[in-house]
């Protein structure tokens, strides 16, 4: 088991530390293996993903993964990775994204009862919220010295912008933690990022220190993009993984939009293909790039496993549609949404609703109230041409009126000039 684990993050890069002794701890016995994860959204984003799959990949060799929604420690903050404090969350708050947070990790995880290994999901709110200062001095302070603490590099990179003393603390509340999973779940490693080492390996001294007991670390290292720019970022933000912030249109977009040398090190990371499938992939890639067959394989992947196969379905359908290859039936089909994020950017133009009642003459649509064409005759020229479609439909007659009948979600027309020119009408009341 611990072979087919080690070796599988191996290959697949995922692998950054670890403390010496991990493989035989593996090797030995069933093991219990936790991820923290920061509750200060109801979702997820896709900055989670890494360690949520290293707690699939752990499932899978057959040990037993915990995600520990971090309530306790989400109302104090981690300084590390961070240059300022974060803002603190209620406990009704916290509560309401650990259920939502719960559902997204059902699609990685098998909470199944009857389940050896089966996941769970514990929240460090409920055994910190009765745990008063005395106790905790006596019970964790006690144990870790002030220079062990100022020593991590969390820390130290704070120090010069200030620290408080509640995020200083931060690496006792997550040594608590492990050691507190350590004496009741029997969890004996905790994995994370690895701007996490000194956090993690906070509780292993902890545990080393108060139990004389081995505990252990794992970090993956933080994902990249090649041209250095943050992983899971847009000009929007976050990509998430609930579809009411990053619809699955958008969540397919970032994945295919991907560049060859970020598709090379996703598809190891990001999917459960085998070896064998992901080097084939590879070597098929570097020989025909044309044909995108990463970053479909990615896409197609990553968006099955957290939005299902028709969502996966629809968007790429309209994705086709930007590209050429859509039809009006398909454009129909679209939510407004969907709609709306394909077409983002083209230029748009804003008209009264009123006007389709009588019908509007196309040239005159083309020309007169929008200046999608310069002139009339211009207009004509383009129409004979067979250069202007409407809603993916080419036009041959200039003698067409628009109407009503021409309306998508009851509000825009999309023409097309040549291949790659769109343009929006909406129609507003």
């Amino acid at each position: 088991m611990a072979h087919n684990f080690i070796e599988e993050l191996r290959w697949r890069n995922m692998i950054h530390d670890m403390t010496p002794g991990v493989e035989e701890q593996l090797s030995k016995e069933m093991t219990t293996a936790y991820v923290g994860i920061d509750p200060t959204a109801d979702s997820l984003h896709i900055g989670h993903l890494v360690s949520i799959m290293m707690l699939k990949h752990f499932q899978k060799a057959g040990h037993k993964p915990i995600a520990l929604i971090g309530g306790a420690t989400g109302m104090i903050g981690d300084p590390s990775g961070k240059s300022e404090e974060r803002k603190l969350l209620d406990e009704e708050t916290l509560r309401r994204n650990e259920k939502a947070l719960y559902d997204q990790l059902s699609r990685f995880l098998d909470f199944s009862p009857d389940k050896p290994n089966r996941a769970e999901i514990v929240n460090n709110y409920d055994w910190t919220k009765d745990f008063d200062l005395i106790k905790f001095l006596r019970e964790v302070g006690k144990h870790i010295t002030v220079n062990y603490m100022l020593a991590k590099d969390s820390v130290k990179k704070r120090m010069e912008t200030g620290i408080s003393f509640t995020e200083f603390t931060y690496q006792l509340l997550q040594g608590y933690d492990f050691l507190y999973l350590f004496e009741h779940k029997n969890c004996k490693l905790q994995m994370g990022g690895s701007d996490q080492w000194g956090n993690i390996t906070t509780g292993t001294e902890l545990i080393r220190r108060k139990l004389g007991a081995d505990a252990y670390a794992l970090t993956c290292p933080l994902i990249t993009k090649a041209d250095g720019g943050k992983f899971g970022k847009t000009e929007k933000g976050n990509i998430w993984l609930d579809k009411r912030y990053t619809s699955p249109y958008q969540f397919y977009q970032f994945w295919i939009n991907t560049s060859d040398e970020d598709a090379e090190k996703y598809i190891k990371i990001f999917t459960m293909l085998p070896k064998e499938e992901i080097e084939a992939l590879i070597e098929k890639h570097r020989h025909e790039p044309h044909l995108r067959l990463l970053q479909q394989t990615l896409a197609r992947e990553i968006t099955v496993m957290i939005h299902g196969v028709e969502e996966y379905e629809a968007a790429v359908e309209a994705s086709q549609i930007l590209f050429g290859k859509g039809t009006k039936e398909q454009l129909e089909k679209l939510n407004e949404q969907t709609f709306l994020e394909i077409f983002e950017g083209v230029p748009q133009f804003k008209l009264p609703a009123p006007l389709l009642q009588e019908g509007i003459p196309l040239i005159e649509l083309l020309a007169t109230h929008t200046n999608i064409m310069p002139s009339k005759g211009e207009a004509r020229k383009m129409i004979q041409a067979g250069g202007i479609s409407i809603n993916k439909e080419k036009i041959s007659s200039m003698e067409i009126m628009i109407d009503n009948s021409y309306l998508i979600n009851n509000k825009y027309i999309l023409i097309q000039k040549g291949k790659k020119n769109y343009y929006l009408i909406i129609f507003s009341v």
